[in-house]
């Protein structure tokens, strides 16, 4: 019979290293890794479903309002909604509230500053900024604040997210990734440090300036090296390998040319499945214009606009059966199919958003009610904004009407 086995003195000793070595090793990894400077704290109740509107109401006032910088019509382009929770962010804090009374529902916060939030999938999307650039991204659940999926790469320093509702755009000057609702990438373009495959990459060196995306075609506008006018270019949003884009086409737009009185080189206001509509600017005496080219990049046709401001550096809102766009000076409604010019709201403070198959648009002391198939308005819905005057965009959830007023938030029902 063999003899039991019996612990030495050197197994305690070395038992005990281990132990001492995994305990250290787990309090460096807390210490450097990001839990540490991570507080969420869920929902103890799922917030419920918003109910669409019945109709639209007839008076409006203020419900609450709360900071939400990180939201203010530089990074996004309307107030952040879920289908369930106004969110706002500010410092390294994204916020849920309840819809009506403004009570913090849930919260998730970071040591880290906050560069942007997008509402996609009735989740928030949260990008923080590392030394990376704008690389730490969480998706939490707009009900609930849970985190689901995250992600990590590389990006700028600032960028503006996207969502068209299949995938979020995360464009900087230099680079621009797609995600879809797993959080995996489906197309990288622009900047790659070290790419894996050299020459991957269409063009090298461009700045881009401007993009917009549906879930067949992903549309960017660039300035590059040796060209004297903007590059748009039509790409699939989910190539075969998310680091090799695929171009339908691709050309230099001649109007398109940046200097004194227009250093932005124009902008996409729209795309559909099979056009794309361009701001191109007013030069040598032509009116600011609307260029529309087809999901090649080829020129289709061309309208004149009323004169518009550099404060339209967003794109358009599909709303209903149109797309609307805020030039600055006020609205400019396009066709949701052909994207032609329908009508326009001079005056309008923001893009507007629908409740109750109508357009609720942000005008001086007022929301006007506007008939999305002609642009009439039938109703004024007065709104005490004190002494704020700057643009105003809006979203809806159920019955409340939610408006970004720079750097705060203000839920009205």
């Amino acid at each position: 019979m063999l003899a039991p086995e019996r612990r030495t003195r050197t197994d305690l000793v070395v038992a005990a290293v281990i132990a001492i070595v995994v305990v250290v090793a787990a309090s460096i990894a807390w210490w450097t890794g990001d839990a540490r400077g991570t507080t969420s704290i869920s929902a103890g109740e799922p917030l419920p479903q918003a109910e669409p509107a019945p109709s639209v109401p007839s008076s409006l006032a203020e419900l609450w309002r709360a900071p939400s910088g990180a939201t203010d019509a530089t990074r996004t382009p309307a107030p952040v909604v879920t289908g369930s929770s106004v969110v706002t962010a500010d410092g390294g804090a994204v916020v849920g509230h309840d819809p009506r009374s403004g009570a913090q529902a849930w919260s998730y916060t970071r040591d880290l500053p906050l560069c942007s939030v997008v509402a996609a999938w009735n989740t928030a999307v949260a990008v923080y900024r590392d030394d990376r650039g704008c690389s730490q991204v969480t998706e939490l659940d707009g009900s609930t604040g849970e985190r689901k999926a995250q992600r990590t790469s590389d990006a700028d320093d600032s960028i503006r997210l996207a969502s068209d509702g299949t995938y979020v755009t995360a464009r900087g000057d230099t680079r621009m990734e797609l995600w879809r609702s797993d959080m995996v990438r489906t197309l990288e373009y622009g900047r790659v440090d070290a790419p894996v495959n050299p020459g991957s990459q269409p063009r090298t060196g461009c700045t881009l300036l401007s993009s917009a995306s549906t879930n067949s075609r992903t549309a960017v506008l660039e300035q590059c090296p040796g060209e004297a006018a903007a590059r748009l270019s039509l790409l699939n949003p989910a190539p075969k390998d998310a680091s090799e884009p695929e171009e339908y086409g691709s050309t230099v737009v001649p109007e398109l040319v940046p200097g004194p009185d227009s250093p932005t080189a124009g902008r996409i206001i729209a795309i559909t499945g099979s056009v794309v509509a361009l701001r191109i600017p007013a030069e040598n005496g032509a009116p600011d214009r609307i260029g529309l080219y087809d999901d090649t990049a080829a020129r289709i046709s061309e309208y004149a606009l009323a004169p518009i401001t550099d404060s339209s550096n967003s794109t358009a809102t599909k709303a209903g059966s149109v797309f609307t766009w805020f030039t600055g000076t006020g609205i400019q409604a396009l066709d949701s199919t052909s994207l032609s010019p329908v009508w326009s709201i001079p005056g309008a403070l923001g893009s507007g958003s629908v409740m109750a198959g109508r357009l609720l648009v942000p005008v001086p002391d007022a929301i006007a009610v506007v008939d999305l198939a002609t642009g009439t308005t039938t109703a004024d819905i007065p709104v005490d904004r004190g002494d704020y005057a700057g643009p105003v965009q809006t979203s809806v959830i159920g019955d409340v009407v939610v408006e970004q007023r720079g750097s705060d938030v203000v839920a009205l029902g």
